[in-house]
């Protein structure tokens, strides 16, 4: 799978004709847009890998930068969007049926062929899972290529969970196990409370023969990083995903350059050997 269509016969800068099939309300602020691209040949001929991203258009209000949130196995594209600004604000809007544009994929994607023969952390905060979303189920899909997957994922209250009818999914999924924790302390809940990084010291994952994957917001993952260290992760395997700071995708606007690395061209994923090799501060 080369994760990237041949656009020999196309404007790269054009995004192509896309139909909103179904929206759903993850948050009271994030939903999921399920998309079909109108040119059904071009729809199948559509690859991309886990950790890539597209540039989502709105007509007439602009186009932002989102991770296609499920797995290339599951043959759907979907975005989840957090109303944060003017275009995701226009996002919530549109309904069923709704035109958009969508252009890419671009970026790396995460190394899949790498984490084979591995047991995988995935570590998430809010809308952070988006990403590991689409890996943790094409690792799920491709199961016996992977030893066993710990899930934990954490937000600041029980309302700010996304993706919620899938956790008792993937618990059930073989060698798996899935951790949930919020900030504070709430009526009913019988999960874990207490920050990601906190979750990670109560919960202890080995260090041996395992990769992490951490993605969410930027604090979290400046104070989980040292916990995987103190817990005897080495920084090659450690790996992350930058996409916030992206924009054009292309490596044009120079918006999300790290020396002379351009986020959205040698990511969005690195490992954390790499961001300190570049010197980038988390």
């Amino acid at each position: 799978m080369t994760g990237q269509m041949n656009t020999s016969n196309s404007n790269i800068y054009l995004p192509r004709e896309t139909e909103i099939t179904a929206i759903r309300q993850e948050t009271s602020d994030i939903k999921t847009f399920v998309l079909k691209f109108k040119d059904a040949a071009y729809g199948d001929a559509f690859t991309y890998r886990p950790g890539q991203f597209v540039e989502f258009s709105v007509f007439g209000e602009g186009e932002a930068t989102f991770c296609i949130s499920n797995s290339p196995t599951r043959k759907t594209i979907e975005c989840s969007a957090k109303k944060m600004g003017m275009v995701t604000q226009a996002m919530h809007e549109l309904n069923v049926g709704d035109t958009v544009g969508l252009r890419g994929p671009y970026g790396n994607g995460f190394p899949v062929e790498d984490l084979k023969g591995k047991h995988l952390l995935f570590v998430s905060g809010g809308i952070g899972l988006a990403p590991l979303r689409s890996l943790i189920n094409y690792c799920l899909d491709n199961r016996d290529d992977y030893l066993d997957i710990t899930i934990v994922n954490g937000a600041r209250t029980s309302k700010d969970l996304v993706y919620r009818d899938e956790y008792k999914v993937w618990e059930k999924a073989p060698g798996t196990k899935v951790h949930l924790t919020v900030d504070c302390r709430e009526e009913d809940w019988v999960c874990m409370v207490g920050v990601v990084p906190k979750a990670l010291e109560e919960i202890k994952p080995t260090c041996n023969g395992s990769v992490a994957i951490v993605c969410g917001p930027p604090i979290m993952i400046r104070f989980t990083i040292p916990v995987l260290e103190k817990m005897g992760f080495c920084p090659e395997s450690i790996i992350t995903t930058l996409e916030m700071k992206m924009k054009c995708g292309l490596g044009k606007c120079g918006r999300c350059n790290i020396g002379n690395h351009y986020i959205c061209k040698d990511g969005p994923v690195f490992n954390y050997a790499k961001l300190k090799e570049l010197h980038y501060e988390l």
